[in-house]
């Protein structure tokens, strides 16, 4: 039987595939999570489109403004970072070098894209839970997926929720 647990903030009897998956808040996360108190910094938004193709007039006034934290960290305690290596995910716009934000308090959905541990080995991967077999997907036809099979431990530590990436100036 295989050993399959997702790091949550709910409650502990809730389950997934039909019994299978254990809850579990027990797995160590060596990354960066955020302070209990976000600080506040509120930044300028525009709520008029930018055009990818023709240029078009400028609307010169402020709409609104968004605080970063607030729109990308909805439960800052069940929150981390985590930085990506690799190129196995880019059909899902996640490229090497990126940082990803992880909700560990969102339960994982068929297609989520997780942050997993497959018998102690670091991944980020598609969530394919489409039949009665539970695969991690990569985005990218170079690079393997992985079924879980009887004997393998899966921990799906969080679920990401955002993508931040640094363009070259």
């Amino acid at each position: 039987m295989s050993v399959i647990s997702f790091s949550s903030y709910q409650p502990r009897n809730t389950n997934l595939l039909n019994g299978v998956a254990l809850w579990s808040d027990d797995l160590e996360l060596p990354i960066l999570e955020p302070q209990q108190q976000l600080s506040t910094l509120e930044l300028p938004l525009f709520t008029s489109k930018v055009p990818a193709g023709f240029p078009s007039p400028a609307d010169d006034h402020l709409e609104a403004t968004i605080d970063l934290n607030q729109h990308c960290i909805s439960n800052p305690p069940a929150t981390f970072f985590v930085l990506v290596k690799g190129h196995s995910m880019t059909g899902a716009g996640i490229n090497d070098g990126d940082m990803l934000v992880v909700d560990r308090s969102l339960r994982p959905n068929n297609h989520s894209i997780v942050v997993a541990v497959i018998d102690g080995e670091v991944t980020v991967k598609a969530l394919d839970m489409t039949t009665d077999e539970i695969w991690l997907r990569s985005k990218n036809p170079d690079y393997p997926d992985f079924q879980i099979k009887e004997g393998m431990e899966l921990h799906i530590w969080g679920v990401v929720k955002n993508v931040i990436r640094s363009l070259p100036v």
